[in-house]
């Protein structure tokens, strides 16, 4: 923010910073802006609803059975030695809080159109808010995989405290990608409608409703390119304990998470002065 004074007159010029550094600064600054919108969107969601937070679990309890019927009873597809709904249910888990993570924060701009054209703050702070709002709908929904490990009498790997180390690929994808379809959608409103349809078919090339060990070892590493297949399978490796983790798809996860975070980052910082002017 830079403040000049022409022919007596006081003008006040905002800018974003130019620096890694000062931006950085920028968003700690405003790290109370970011907790209130968080906050505001996870009382809105459920907000005047009969069954609040239980929508969180409907979704994946419904994808989970109709996987279950279709992979596990139809196509009798292998369950590697655990009960087929918790070897769905514990891929729904990270596929399910990737796709609300992308598909809000995308929409994020948009969304919060009254506060980009009237005040100022790191823009970025509106996809990374909708972030944390999916991170709660992802604890609830753990929840219901410790009922059905009860349920069916399943003890978990101990490695199950790994968790964490994949939840983060899956969380620096969404927000990456999220800046990239956000940044888009302001420009052009057509990008509003991929995100839905990139997310469907995405759960179909995923492994969510089988086991990636069923792809032929020539095709590995190329399905691999997912990088939602590595987190996918390091999640059940880590609740499962049965599953031979592929270390070529969790580096390949890694590696492209990172690198999809980090252009989305630049490319929403590169477009985010023109952002008011279009929405």
């Amino acid at each position: 923010m830079t403040e000049k004074t022409v022919d007596g007159d006081f003008d006040l010029i905002i800018e974003p910073h130019r620096t890694t550094a000062d931006f950085i600064r920028e968003l700690i600054h405003y790290r109370e802006l970011f907790f209130f919108l968080a906050w505001r969107d996870i009382i809105v969601r459920y907000k005047q609803t009969a069954i609040g937070i239980v929508w969180s679990l409907i979704r994946p309890l419904l994808s989970m059975v109709i996987f279950t019927l279709v992979f596990g009873r139809v196509a009798k597809l292998p369950s590697e030695g655990v009960p087929y709904p918790i070897l769905v249910y514990s891929a729904m888990l990270p596929w399910q809080y990737f796709s609300s993570a992308l598909g809000t924060s995308a929409a994020s701009l948009l969304n919060g159109g009254a506060l980009v054209s009237k005040i100022y703050f790191p823009r970025l702070i509106l996809p990374a808010a909708s972030i944390l709002l999916n991170a709660v709908d992802f604890l609830i929904s753990f929840g219901l995989l410790c009922v059905l490990m009860l349920c069916y009498r399943f003890i978990p790997s101990p490695m199950i405290i790994l968790l964490p180390l994949f939840f983060l690929p899956a969380t620096l994808a969404a927000l990456g990608l999220g800046c990239w379809f956000s940044a888009l959608s302001v420009k052009y409103r057509d990008f509003q409608f991929v995100v839905p349809f990139m997310l469907q078919f995405g759960l179909f090339i995923s492994p969510v409703g089988f086991s990636s060990s069923i792809i032929p070892e020539r095709l590995r590493l190329l399905y691999s390119l997912n990088p939602m297949v590595g987190v996918i399978d390091g999640f059940r490796w880590c609740i499962q304990g049965t599953t031979v983790l592929y270390l070529p798809a969790v580096f390949l996860s890694i590696v492209i998470s990172l690198l999809v975070f980090l252009s989305g980052i630049w490319f929403f910082r590169r477009i985010e002065r023109s952002f008011a002017d279009f929405i």
